[in-house]
């Protein structure tokens, strides 16, 4: 019998496809929603569906950047054949996203018992979404938001980059909102931050969600729940994607860190009077 049902598989898969890309940690809100319904979050092929199903929401990540994504590729390809591109900004940016990829991986593969052992807890995830909240607002308020995404440098990549370590072993702080925090703090504007937050985030949660493919299936997670889950991240998470772009082009960040102040301290309430384990 697969430890989630097809019913449970739908509602975690909107729910990963609705806060992946959003600021407010997907990670979280998966831990919250398995606590909801009875899920031990910290089973092993639990692990594994949550970070598969992350895939259907960065195909919608592809395909909504389906244009940036095949420029910035073709340069990268015309420069490792012609020389006298390599000084194009978009095959710079390719390799920076590239190298910006190694930390979260050889952090990911070393802290994994870790990662899916005690910083797992949802004691955990509360205190990551309040403590991230802080971090997102301060970042908001530093930031002078002048440059856009062609201002991006390799310092930039690799900072916003190594940002993402954060969520990888505190769920709750939000992948999306470290790297956004990072990229805003940097002075990049806010549209700027969301896509290059996007563009990092890509290869590393592709490579997670193939990485955990095993896990998932071995370990008592059938084929049918992890399509069902996987097709449903995909469908919101475009949905999702092409709202967060409208509103961070004339909004701060401030909506999303009430909502996860809100969050936390509920999700604390819950878990200090046994509602969840």
């Amino acid at each position: 019998m697969s430890a989630i049902s097809i019913g449970q598989s739908v509602v975690l898969g909107a729910v990963e496809g609705l806060t992946e890309f959003l600021p407010v940690s997907s990670t979280g809100h998966l831990k919250i929603a398995e606590g909801l319904m009875g899920i031990p979050v910290e089973n092993a092929s639990v692990v594994g569906f949550s970070a598969v199903i992350q895939v259907g929401a960065i195909v919608a990540c592809i395909l909504y950047f389906f244009k940036d994504l095949v420029r910035i590729i073709a340069a990268w390809g015309r420069g490792l054949v012609h020389k006298e591109e390599r000084y194009h900004h978009d095959y710079r940016f390719a390799w920076w996203v590239i190298a910006a990829t190694i930390p979260i991986v050889v952090v990911g593969l070393a802290a994994k018992p870790l990662i899916d052992g005690p910083l797992a807890s949802l004691w955990v995830v509360a205190g990551s979404l309040i403590l991230g909240s802080g971090v997102m607002w301060a970042a908001d308020q530093m930031g002078r938001h002048k440059r856009g995404e062609d201002d991006t440098s390799f310092k930039d990549a690799m900072l916003v980059g190594c940002s993402q370590i954060l969520a990888l072993l505190f769920p709750g702080f939000s992948r999306s909102g470290a790297t956004m925090s990072t990229a805003l703090v940097l002075d990049l504007d806010r549209v700027a931050a969301t896509k290059v937050s996007f563009f990092l985030g890509i290869p590393a949660l592709t490579g997670a969600g193939v990485y955990e493919l095993k896990d998932a299936l071995g370990a008592g997670v059938g084929a049918a729940p992890l399509a069902v889950g996987t097709i449903v991240s995909f469908l919101v998470a475009y949905a999702s994607i092409a709202w967060l772009m409208k509103f961070v082009a004339s909004h701060s960040l401030n909506s999303f860190v009430v909502y996860r102040i809100i969050i936390g301290v509920l999700l604390f309430g819950l878990l200090g009077t046994g509602v969840l384990d």
